[in-house]
């Protein structure tokens, strides 16, 4: 297993290397500068649409509210990477990690929007009537290369099945339960197979009406527990802050059971698993996006948007903050383990940290089970057809149950590596129709402005 995991250590290396990170960061980076700064200015307007409805909704074309497209979005980015991925990324990079997840995710918002846009622009209906969108129809049907888009469904396929989908998530799920509350793995192994089969089995509207439900509360759970031990620390925040942005442009030495980190394992490590959490650029997200009910491609983008924004600017980096000021970081332990005790050391109350971390894991790592269920779905779709639906949530089921007897380095490793190769073609697609996300972002704020001005006229 030790020459297993090696093997695998070193495929990831060279997959997350600086080709990779560079396209990431700098398609986000590109997308900021020519739609001017929008994930700062519009965000406002973003959030403002999540929560009001459009005109004409009833009209749109589309299977479920924005509001819950984003629901499922987020169900399956706040997973085992809010809590789980943000402690192994300063276990391997340091306090410095967290601001590198801050810069993914500031430019990661832009790339998202761009994601959402093409989504809806591009979607289709397939054979049974429902929404069919994502980077497998805007890599066909924009940049007019098929290879590539089955490549992106091939590889969606994979992250759903080995990836983000699975592994990672029914093995915190597990681990976490029996840490904390000694239920045998089997046992917890067993009841969340048998959930997931039950959710996914109606498809996109039975997913949507659990994370509509799920996804708000055990956000909100998890951040007042977050907010409280922040609170409490008022008075070292501002140092805790400072440590992580000093961290991420020094070396960080070696100190208890952390075995110190360099500038380039910060950097990758926050970039891989901030991309890993809030999955911009991975072409996840507008697979849900796609279905939708709206008439406008760039609205839906605003609201994808705010995604990133609550998985990473918030719910991370209260995760990232938490296990930063109580040094959990440092200590001889790994994933979930680290959270667990760093919630538990500072919040007050016997086991009450340690009972909000592991019902806030098993939460998002459940609703992330499904929202990968149905994206895995879509790609299967596109690739063989509805006929192809049944078996692949049977694989899906199967794989959600043996899921938690793999060990857990071996998982996010594997995770890693899925993850990378399904983003490449996405990106591609993204930089291919740069002129169309422009265009149509410049049409619909004039647009926009021309209403306004109208309306103030009367």
């Amino acid at each position: 297993m030790d020459q297993l995991i090696s093997i695998f250590n070193k495929i990831d290396s060279l997959i997350w290397g600086a080709p990779l990170l560079i396209l990431l960061v700098g398609t986000g980076v590109y997308l900021t500068v020519r739609l001017g700064l929008l994930q700062i200015f519009k965000l406002p307007m973003a959030f403002k649409y999540l929560f009001s409805k459009e005109e004409d909704s009833e009209k749109a074309k589309g299977d479920v509210s924005s509001f819950a497209a984003l629901c499922t979005a987020l169900a399956a980015t706040i997973g085992t990477g809010n809590i789980v991925g943000v402690a192994t990324a300063l276990k391997v990079g340091g306090p410095g990690a967290l601001f590198w997840m801050w810069m993914a995710a500031f430019f990661g918002m832009a790339t998202k929007y761009s994601e959402g846009l093409l989504a809806v622009k591009y979607r289709v209906v397939d054979d049974n009537g429902q929404m069919s969108g994502g980077p497998m129809y805007y890599i066909e049907k924009g940049l007019g290369n098929k290879w590539l888009a089955k490549l992106f469904a091939l590889f969606g396929i994979g992250v759903a099945f080995f990836g983000i989908g699975t592994f990672a998530q029914i093995n915190s799920i597990t681990q976490s339960t029996q840490v904390a509350f000694q239920i045998p793995v089997v046992v917890s192994g067993t009841i969340i197979t048998v959930l997931v089969a039950l959710v996914t089995v109606n498809g996109i509207k039975s997913i949507s009406r659990v994370a509509e439900i799920v996804v708000p509360f055990m956000a909100m759970l998890y951040i007042l527990g977050s907010v409280v031990i922040l609170i409490l620390n008022i008075h070292i925040l501002p140092n805790i802050i400072g440590i992580v942005i000093k961290s991420a442009f020094t070396p960080v030495a070696a100190t208890g059971g952390f075995l110190g980190a360099t500038i380039k394992q910060a950097i990758q490590s926050g970039i891989a698993r901030g991309v890993f959490s809030n999955e911009s650029g991975l072409g996840s997200a507008p697979i849900a996006a796609a279905a939708a009910k709206t008439n406008s491609c760039v609205r839906q983008g605003l609201i994808s948007m705010t995604g990133t924004f609550i998985d990473t600017i918030v719910v991370c980096t209260m995760t990232g903050l938490v296990i930063i000021l109580t040094n959990a970081w440092s200590m001889n332990m790994e994933g979930a383990e680290i959270t667990n005790y760093a919630f538990s050391t500072a919040l007050p109350g016997a086991n009450l940290g340690k009972v909000i971390v592991t019902v806030g894991l098993i939460f998002f790592a459940f609703t992330t089970i499904i929202g990968w269920n149905y994206y895995g779905e879509r790609c299967t779709e596109y690739l063989f057809g509805i006929k192809g639906i049944k078996i692949y949530r049977y694989i899906f089921i199967f794989l959600v149950a043996v899921g938690p007897y793999l060990k857990l380095e071996l998982v996010w490793i594997v995770a890693d590596i899925v993850n990378a190769l399904m983003a490449i073609p996405n990106l591609i697609g993204i930089l291919g129709l740069r002129k169309i996300i422009i265009s149509e972002t410049k049409s619909f704020f004039e647009t926009l402005n021309e209403k306004a001005i109208l309306d103030s006229t009367k």
